[in-house]
């Protein structure tokens, strides 16, 4: 089933599927695995090639390294916009903590105060996918088997999808957006 929020059309597991990130069981291996970098909007890979000075500090030499050598943002396999990768394995933006769990050196770089935006929001929606097409915008929930923690967890806490991601999915797409689409989840478990 799918649910119309204004010109977007929502995926009705985004409302039913249960996730919670589960850090202690995953170390962030999104931000590792994969075959691309995470996606960038335009105006978000403009933002870090000015925003890079301020970033810089925040990242490990080879994230540094792989940025100074590709850019702050590349071009796909696919022809989209995406953040470069070390080595072809993590996102060049990770960061690494004491436990070896991966974090976002961009959003580091915010939290600090050292710049004006968060972290990308493929980054900051996942496990939601946004999709812009001609006349609509389709938003999915990806299933990935490195989450089976994430989704353990949502079960435990009962915390759907759309829930774990309300304050990326307002900055995406508005309050009001947001509050239509808790209005057609309820709609739909009644």
């Amino acid at each position: 089933m799918i649910i119309q929020v204004q010109d977007t059309l929502v995926s009705e597991s985004v409302v039913q599927e249960v996730f919670a990130c589960d850090l202690s069981q995953c170390k962030g291996a999104c931000c590792v695995a994969g075959e691309a970098g995470a996606p960038l909007e335009k105006k978000e890979a403009q933002y870090l090639a000015t925003a890079w000075p301020a970033i810089k500090p925040f990242l490990p030499q080879a994230g540094q390294s792989a940025i100074e050598a590709q850019g702050p943002a590349i071009v796909g396999f696919d022809g989209d916009l995406e953040t470069p990768l070390v080595a072809g394995k993590e996102c060049a933006y990770t960061v690494f903590g004491s436990d070896g769990s991966a974090q976002c050196g961009i959003e580091k770089a915010y939290k600090a105060g050292a710049i004006a935006e968060n972290k990308p929001i493929s980054c900051h929606l996942y496990p939601v996918r946004v999709k812009k097409y001609r006349e609509m915008t389709a938003v999915n929930y990806h299933q990935w088997s490195i989450c089976n923690a994430a989704c353990t967890l949502g079960k435990q806490n009962k915390i759907r999808v759309h829930e774990f991601v309300k304050d990326a999915l307002i900055r995406k797409f508005g309050e009001a957006w947001y509050a239509e689409l808790v209005t057609a989840a309820e709609e739909l478990s009644n």
